[in-house]
């Protein structure tokens, strides 16, 4: 299984604070919002990462994630010079890909819940077409909706609907087996001028081989994309981690739990950052740790 972090885009929502710098590297509290995703694909055990952004971001990517080793993972680098909607990060990563299936995260997306090591785990190993995560939202209209007949079974699925059919809003976190390359590699433009990803979930759909999990009550999930959604996000890991004096989204940690990195890998993080306080954090999870 290989992992894609699609951090391209102009973010111009956000602008003008993106106006010289990556969406997703903006902070979401303390962390850089590309953490949020690299976290999740690290907690599936994805250690083969490829992070694709524009071409006047991607030597900053480089600088803060180096080679993905102090995660105890690889992560590579690929240039996406115009964008061309989400469906374009499967023909932009097809040759890193290769033959394996993939989980795609767009980079300003955070997810959060109890439980979500143990759902993730299940949805990887059980794809056998297109897995999504599917979060009941009050503004459907925003986002790729799911249809589901009576049997809870993915039936359509309907992006920015003007009467949507659901409030199942489908994430920004997909797991697709192989044949998607090629799918999205016969993809035409939408009306919106996009290559979009719900041509390429419709194509399981139609298969019968698409599945939704939809993410309870207690979970949450954050689109960082606009203004709004953004203060959200860093208020809630705000919240969360001052309440809990644990991190959101801290990869080193979620590395170190996952047994892909060992105390030692985590100490020279810690130094680091030393200076600060998430590196302080990952001191303490050392002294925990070797006590």
């Amino acid at each position: 299984m290989k992992g894609i972090i699609l951090a391209g885009g102009n973010g111009t929502r956000l602008a003008p604070m993106t106006s010289v710098v990556s969406k997703q590297l903006l902070p979401v509290y303390g962390k850089p919002m590309i953490y949020y995703p690299l976290s999740v694909l690290l907690m599936g055990g994805i250690t083969d990462i490829l992070v694709i952004a524009r071409p006047q971001d991607t030597a900053l990517f480089q600088r803060l994630l180096g080679d993905g080793r102090r995660f105890g993972a690889r992560i590579d680098y690929a240039v996406q010079e115009f964008p061309r909607g989400l469906a374009d990060a499967l023909i932009v990563g097809r040759e890193h890909v290769g033959d394996d299936d993939m989980a795609l995260m767009l980079g300003d997306n955070i997810f959060h819940g109890h439980d979500f090591a143990s759902i993730l785990t299940d949805a990887l190993k059980n794809n056998v077409g297109a897995t999504l995560f599917g979060y009941e939202v009050s503004d459907p209209q925003r986002y790729g909706v799911a249809r589901l007949d009576h049997n809870g079974t993915v039936v359509d699925v309907v992006e920015k609907p003007v009467d949507p059919p659901s409030r199942l809003a489908i994430t920004g976190f997909y797991i697709f087996t192989n044949d998607a390359l090629s799918v999205a590699a016969q993809l035409v433009p939408s009306a919106r001028g996009e290559l979009e990803i719900t041509d390429v979930i419709r194509h399981f759909v139609e298969r019968g081989v698409a599945r939704i999990i939809p993410l309870a009550d207690g979970f949450a999930w954050l689109d960082a994309g606009t203004n709004e959604s953004y203060i959200d996000a860093c208020n809630y890991v705000h919240a969360i981690e001052s309440r809990q004096g644990r991190k959101i989204a801290c990869p080193e940690e979620v590395a170190y739990d996952a047994g892909l990195i060992g105390t030692d890998e985590l100490r020279l993080s810690a130094r680091l950052f030393r200076s600060s306080e998430y590196g302080m954090y990952l001191e303490q999870i050392v002294e925990r740790e070797t006590a």
